[in-house]
């Protein structure tokens, strides 16, 4: 395979089945459906990114599982469609059959990711249903919301819409312009956007972890951009038209999905969710 997805997509979903690999049950989140996908090298769990991370691998697994409980919990009142901003190897649809079968999923990303994905599925035996709606999008040269709205999304119909992992490599001004767009979806709309503390703010525990990111994201050519205080957040969010909001921080996913464990594990401090109701 020529075009892989890009290094986070693949680290995260990897991050996810480690879980089930490196942690004590009860297991946050069970995936290994990138990990088949992935197919890495024997060893893989050695490499210093997945092995030294545990943190931040708790923070993936503990947010994929918080969007996870959003969707099924809003389904359930009856929102049919799920937009998924940045899906990079997202497998919620291959996982939750029973739900799936009940809504709209539209998956956005760049258009290698989403290719390589769909191949993937296929080679391992997986059914892509149609109800699964793959929306690729060169982020810098077309809008993401004007390419879902060509893919059958219901503009007038409730969504929940799940952003993470994203805008961090978005300038604010950018970032203002994807929540407006949020802003204008349907009465009873949710959406859940992951936004990241500065430096200062973090616990002094992630710190060098973070710096660390940091230096590799800039070698990498991906370089983080956009950091913001928790009043920052919410000062963005009511200037794209957002008022019914509120701020789910690091000790809130530890009280609800790590209290109790027998094995240390708690999620890094940096990634604050916007929750906001439409």
């Amino acid at each position: 395979m020529d075009q892989w997805p890009d290094n986070t997509a693949l680290r995260t979903a990897l991050w996810r089945a480690f879980h089930i690999q490196a942690d004590k049950e009860p297991y946050i989140l069970e995936d290994t459906v990138g990990l088949q996908l992935i197919a890495p090298e024997e060893g893989w769990q050695e490499r210093p990114d997945i092995k030294y991370t545990q943190r931040l691998r708790a923070s993936v697994v503990a947010r994929s599982r918080y969007i996870e409980d959003l969707i099924i919990t809003e389904s359930k009142k009856g929102t049919d469609q799920y937009v998924i901003l940045g899906s990079g190897l997202d497998t919620f649809a291959q996982r939750n059959p029973d739900i799936v079968s009940k809504i709209q999923i539209f998956e956005i990303d760049q258009p290698e990711t989403l290719a390589w994905k769909q191949k993937r599925l296929l080679e391992t035996g997986f059914h892509i249903p149609e109800n699964l709606h793959f929306v690729p999008v060169n982020f810098e040269k077309s809008s993401w919301w004007e390419q879902l709205l060509k893919t059958g999304f219901n503009i007038h119909k409730p969504s929940v819409i799940a952003c993470t992992g994203v805008t961090l490599y978005l300038t604010r001004a950018a970032i203002i312009e994807t929540l407006n767009h949020m802003a204008s979806l349907a009465t009873g709309s949710v959406i859940a956007i992951s936004f990241y503390l500065p430096l200062e703010l973090l616990e002094k525990e992630d710190q060098p972890m973070q710096e660390m990111a940091n230096k590799g994201a800039q070698q990498a050519g991906t370089p983080f951009i956009s950091f913001f205080s928790p009043e920052e957040i919410i000062t963005i969010a009511k200037e794209s038209g957002l008022n019914n909001t509120k701020l789910i921080y690091t000790q809130d996913m530890r009280d609800l999905y790590f209290k109790n464990r027998t094995d240390g594990l708690s999620p890094a401090s940096g990634e604050v969710f916007l929750l906001a109701r439409i």
